[in-house]
């Protein structure tokens, strides 16, 4: 039997951006099966239920496609060395950043894991998201990778969020791999990455770092090959520090998203629009390293490429767990518009996953996620930073959050 949500302004972040302002929602089961003006509601539809929503907005559940939300251990010590002037590279180069969190990751169990992101999934999920990624990387060893996408997938069996995963065993190089880069990329590539395939549903995707402190265009060139030998969609950290070519990488191998790209230039935004990437903003993380270097938005705009908004939260540099606070930054460091950031968090960040045609959008036969705001306009959606007003959230067609706000 259907459910009614009905007296709400809904903004339905589909290609059309269609908004109603007084506006109705019908699920059945996890689905969408109608949406739109409430006057246009079907004849003779006898819901089971129906929800007030008292003219709150209501949204699409937001997507983050971009976290590193399993680790151990935090870098507290480092980001006290970087606000004193120490360059984030600089750190790396020394055997911190990344490689910190590896030593840590390592010790730690498959439930220690699952309990420690436990608390940073529940604080973006009472921020309106229902659809997160979360990508290995903090173990550069074959155990503790698998640990990570094994505590990823339990996170979504536990939580009311979808879990999508990705293997970044590409991240840094581990010390037992130390000026043999090439061997290590090949160990991914030959060893780790068909036995974990085989794994059903332990992998979503393949992710690496290209960036003069980490792996090559010509490495993330072979490791994409593999991925996509195994039929593995593939994304991309790129151009976030310097421009070493892996934007052009991306676009080669039709990569779902592109991340970073502080660095990239005119040239990068044409191979990815031309490629369909979508272009990931991870404002967080430029603020936290003190970056001066802005992605270049206006080429990306000019050449079409989808524009995405993601936390990054990880415990180097970008120590949080708030996609609200990102979509703020987007705006603020960034200079994207509202409508921008809004779509950066549903239809394109699905889009980033794979996931545009389940959800990041209100239409029928999406999946029957989003998220209800106390809020007066949807310009107040990246407005507020420190404040959270996502009052309810619903995922599969359940009420799953229901908080004052």
């Amino acid at each position: 039997m259907p459910t009614l949500w009905r007296h709400a302004r809904i903004a339905t972040c589909d290609e059309q951006s269609r908004v109603f302002e007084r506006g109705a929602v019908v699920t059945r089961g996890n689905l969408v099966e109608w949406v739109g003006a409430e006057d246009d509601l079907p004849a003779g539809l006898r819901p089971a239920r129906t929800i007030e929503l008292a003219g709150r907005w209501l949204t699409p559940g937001l997507v983050d496609c971009h976290t590193h939300l399993v680790f151990a251990g935090q870098r507290a010590a480092e980001f006290a060395r970087r606000t004193a002037g120490t360059s984030y590279a600089d750190i790396a180069r020394e055997g911190g950043g990344i490689l910190s969190t590896v030593r840590a990751t390592r010790t730690a169990s498959e439930d220690e894991l699952v309990a420690r992101a436990g608390p940073r999934l529940r604080s973006l999920l009472a921020e309106g998201v229902t659809t997160v990624e979360i990508k290995s990387g903090y173990g550069l060893e074959y155990e503790t990778e698998a640990r990570m996408l094994r505590a990823a997938r339990r996170l979504g069996t536990a939580h009311p969020v979808t879990v999508v995963t990705s293997l970044l065993a590409a991240h840094a190089l581990p010390p037992e791999f130390a000026g043999r880069a090439d061997e290590y990329v090949n160990t991914i590539c030959l060893d780790w990455l068909p036995r974990l395939a085989a794994e059903a549903g332990l992998v979503d995707a393949v992710d690496a770092y290209c960036e003069d402190i980490a792996f090559s265009a010509a490495q993330c060139e072979r490791l994409f090959a593999a991925a996509r030998a195994l039929g593995l969609p593939v994304r991309l950290h790129a151009e976030q520090l310097s421009n070493v070519g892996g934007s052009q990488v991306a676009a080669r191998h039709g990569a779902l998203s592109c991340d970073h790209l502080e660095y990239a230039t005119e040239g990068d935004a044409a191979a990815l629009a031309r490629a369909g990437t979508v272009a990931v903003m991870l404002p967080v993380a430029f603020f936290a390293l003190a970056e001066k270097q802005l992605p270049p938005i206006e080429a990306l705009r000019r050449h079409g490429v989808p524009l995405a908004v993601a936390s990054d939260c990880n415990p180097g540099s970008a120590p949080g767990a708030s996609l609200l606070l990102a979509m703020n930054m987007a705006r603020r460091l960034f200079g994207l518009t509202s409508a921008e950031v809004l779509d950066g968090v549903t239809r394109h960040a699905a889009r980033a996953l794979g996931l545009q045609r389940r959800c990041g959008s209100l239409a029928p036969g999406r999946a029957a996620d989003f998220a209800v705001w106390s809020v007066d306009t949807l310009d107040e959606l990246g407005y507020w930073a420190g404040f959270n007003p996502c009052s309810l959230v619903v995922k599969n067609g359940a009420i799953v959050l229901e908080r004052d706000a």
